[in-house]
């Protein structure tokens, strides 16, 4: 087994991998990252859920150098969600090396994008459209970009990206490291790899290779008027503890949410019609398990890392295979068991079928939920749903447990930099640069990040304390 010691890592990255609980790297890190490291193009299959994102974060983490003001990595990923949850592994990875990410995507305000643009970033991420808006304004600078990664890019395919995705490479610098990771190798991504790639080094993660995932397949046919009632009865026999529950329509979802806190569950939901805040809080919510049953489009099926979900059930059969692959990939995440449960209408055998092809295997039909199993199960489900379900913490809580975000009431215009600050907090005593993260300078203010449990020592001691002959105002970041 290789550890991640051996992978000839910079000790700070290692820290921050070992703070986020990752222990040994999985099959695809240990076949990515050194080949990454040396800076060669990459073709990845790899299921996803196989630690994929780390295994592009932690070289461009290596990689980058943080002196260069202008981004120097640009990660194209096909969701909002996604493009916001890689940036944050970024971020976490590359904590102790003060390494900023961005996350660009739509339905976001393009000016507050753009002034955050203007502070220094080393790693961009976002969804295809936005950041070729950017590009093209002239508010992203891509002259620097050593590093492209396509993440996802079945799903981009799909999502109908292709033309953007290209438009994208075809202005960024020629000489670049370029890395693409897809679930499935159509001809379409083959044909893009060899066009916009050299000698790429081709790795396949076998899925049994992957810490195969433990996932049970059941199906169960269902006629249309009947499905509400039987996923009651599914629920109380199988009673999960965080469950996804996929609908093909945003209006199906509604319905469903309706009826289900009708009867007391603890739900929530996320479909393409929400507003892109609304998407996140519920996301982070779910992912919290301020709640356990969240019912979902296709949309949010490839923005959704959460390790601890136990079952995913489509209530309605995805009409492309490729859907049930990514709606599976939700559960059974880094090496735990999952159960994926397919309610099909007697005139959905068709599709069953192409997903079988598809997959490589008949899924078998579901045990009968019988009255005795029902009435069995009853006890224990009515205890769960009155149970508080179990907060959790998130990846990077223990990471930024010690981590203080301090604000300054000076920036640009009082012709601060960030040597400034660096150079005057590490002169504090029991602190050193080592102690000083991500320095966010605005026009008129400047966020400090000081890690290790540093920051009451600095904010007490920068009352007192000028920077460049300046006394400013200082105080704890609001969240």
């Amino acid at each position: 087994m290789v550890h991640f010691k051996e992978l000839k890592l910079d000790e700070k990255i290692l820290r921050a991998i070992e703070q986020l609980g990752y222990t040994e790297p999985t099959e695809v890190q240990q076949r990515v990252i050194p080949v990454a490291l040396q800076k060669q193009d990459i073709l990845v299959k790899s299921k996803t859920g196989s630690g994929k994102t780390a295994s592009f974060a932690t070289p461009l983490c290596e990689l980058v150098d943080w002196e260069e003001n202008k981004p120097q990595a640009l990660v194209l990923t096909p969701t909002r969600e996604l493009a916001v949850q890689v940036q944050e592994d970024i971020t976490n990875i590359g904590r102790y090396k003060r390494i900023k990410g961005l996350a660009l995507y739509g339905k976001s305000p393009f000016a507050r994008q753009k002034l955050a643009l203007k502070q220094k970033t080393h790693i961009v991420v976002g969804t295809p459209g936005r950041v070729l808006d950017h590009i093209e304004k002239g508010t992203l600078d891509v002259s620097k970009m050593e590093y492209l990664v396509i993440d996802e890019a079945d799903e981009m395919l799909n999502m109908g990206f292709l033309e953007q995705v290209e438009s994208i490479i075809k202005l960024l610098p020629k000489e670049r490291t370029t890395m693409l990771f897809s679930a499935t190798l159509s001809d379409v991504i083959k044909k893009l790899s060899s066009k916009y790639m050299k000698q790429a080094v081709s790795i396949e993660i076998d899925a049994a290779e992957e810490n195969a995932p433990d996932i049970e397949h059941v199906k169960y046919v269902v006629r249309e008027e009947l499905k509400f009632s039987f996923l009651e009865k599914l629920t109380i026999i199988e009673n999960p503890d965080s469950c996804i529950i996929f609908c093909r329509t945003k209006d199906r979802v509604e319905q469903l949410v309706d009826m289900l806190d009708e009867k007391g569950y603890t739900a929530d939901k996320i479909h393409g019609g929400m507003m892109q805040e609304d998407r996140f809080e519920v996301m982070d919510d779910f992912r919290r398990g301020d709640f356990r049953y969240l019912i979902a489009t296709d949309v949010a099926a490839r923005g959704i890392d959460i390790e601890d979900i136990t079952h995913v059930v489509h209530y309605d059969v995805p009409l492309e295979k490729e859907s049930y692959v990514h709606r599976t990939g939700r559960t059974g995440r880094a090496g735990r068991s999952g159960k994926s449960i397919m309610l099909a209408t007697p005139h959905e055998d068709k599709f069953v079928k192409e997903i079988e092809d598809y997959i490589g295997f008949e899924i078998p039909t579901g045990a009968e939920l019988s009255p005795e199993a029902i009435v069995k199960s009853r006890t224990a489900f009515n205890l769960k749903m009155q149970e508080q379900p179990e907060v959790k913490e998130s990846k990077g809580a223990q990471l930024n447990a010690n981590i203080t975000k301090l604000y300054f009431n000076g920036g640009k215009k009082k012709k601060l930099r960030a040597v400034d600050f660096v150079g005057t907090l590490a002169k504090i005593e029991g602190v050193s640069a080592d102690d000083i993260g991500i320095i966010t300078i605005q026009d008129t203010v400047t966020y400090v990040e000081i890690l290790n449990g540093k920051g009451p020592l600095v904010l007490k001691t920068m009352r007192n304390t000028t920077i460049k002959g300046k006394l400013l105002k200082v105080h704890i970041a609001n969240k």
